[in-house]
């Protein structure tokens, strides 16, 4: 019998309405698993540890994401796979920080949420938990975990979790991976694709990252945009990481004041990584002259990187490892970026 941990953190999922007024609370985990006997009367073995209290997904912080890991890494030799249930609004910065806090990852940690609370007639909360919970424990003929890293379930799609955005409010399918292919689609069967997941050293253990550094800022350039914002934010005390995001390939005003504040700040140690505000597509600095002032500045290209993932990415690099943060946020860790 596979074995599969599902941790509850909070999110619309784990609501109910209260009796009288309507308004949606937090269930306790007996009132939750009430409405999904399902997840009980299978062939997986489900186990639950819960947030206490359980968070919104809008008071997630770096700590919520070191509690996480470090559940996961505390049960790791005892579960085949792991689910994580999670708010929707920003379930795409802590499963992308996941993503880097589990170094070697052998195993699926899955997660997923739902747009309508568990107790809602037409709510999406139990077959997103199920079909997640059925990814967490799938194995190939071997005992190996067919997707051995940390995605996010929701709908009917599987997407690497460094590669997602929420992207919508009010359908059921609130998440894309503008840049990468579903790593597996539900129907009425699952439909894997193993050339597009991401396999770890299967001799290297687990190892556990759990080190953030949120001395950063994502500064977002727009028509107009003064020079006094530019260095309101490239002056914060303590600064060490910008996300600069930029217009098409990663382009950016010519005005040579913006040229001078970039380059003062990466003189002084800030590292700046180049995003694009488009949703599909990647930098490609030089391509147009309005990016050589970036490249001459010092910016670095972040490609086709989401922002969630470059974000997190950065703040546990200069966290961790901030003499190397400059070099590896360059380069592709566990597949959150596609580089030529």
């Amino acid at each position: 019998m596979s074995k599969v941990l599902l941790i509850s953190t909070g999110g619309t999922i784990t609501m109910v309405r209260e009796d009288g007024n309507g308004a949606l609370v937090p269930a306790d985990m007996e009132t939750f698993k009430a409405f999904i006997p399902e997840l009980f009367a299978g062939n997986i073995h489900v186990d639950i540890q819960a947030f206490d209290p359980l968070i919104d997904s809008s008071d997630i912080r770096p700590e919520s994401w070191r509690k996480m890991a470090k559940m996961v890494a505390d049960h790791y030799d005892a579960y085949d796979g792991f689910v994580i249930l999670h708010g929707t609004d920003t379930m795409s910065y802590s499963a992308s920080a996941l993503s880097f806090m589990l170094e070697n990852l052998g195993k699926p940690v899955i997660f997923t949420g739902s747009q309508l609370p568990v107790g809602v007639l037409r709510s999406d909360a139990k077959e997103n938990l199920l079909t997640a919970i059925e990814i967490a424990a799938e194995q190939d003929e071997e005992g190996n975990a067919l997707v051995p890293e940390v995605c996010i379930y929701f709908e009917d799609k599987l997407f690497r979790a460094n590669r997602t955005t929420k992207r919508n409010a009010e359908h059921f399918s609130a998440f894309n991976s503008y840049n990468y292919p579903a790593l597996a689609k539900a129907g009425v069967h699952i439909t894997y694709q193993p050339h597009l997941v991401h396999y770890s050293d299967p001799n290297a253990p687990l190892t556990l990252h759990t080190e953030f550094d949120t001395n950063v800022a994502i500064l977002k350039l727009f028509p107009g945009i003064q020079p006094a914002v530019v260095k309101a934010i490239l002056h914060t005390r303590g600064l060490r990481g910008v996300v600069l995001e930029t217009f098409g390939a990663g382009n950016a005003p010519s005005d040579k004041w913006l040229y001078r504040e970039l380059k003062a700040a990466v003189d002084r140690g800030i590292i700046i990584v180049n995003k694009t505000q488009c949703n599909t597509g990647s930098v490609e600095m030089g391509l147009y002259a309005v990016s050589l002032n970036l490249m001459k500045a010092g910016v670095l290209s972040g490609y086709d990187i989401t922002t969630e993932a470059l974000l997190t990415k950065m703040m546990l690099l200069l966290g961790e490892m901030p003499e190397r943060a400059k070099e590896l946020l360059g380069k592709d860790i566990c597949g959150e970026m596609t580089i030529d």
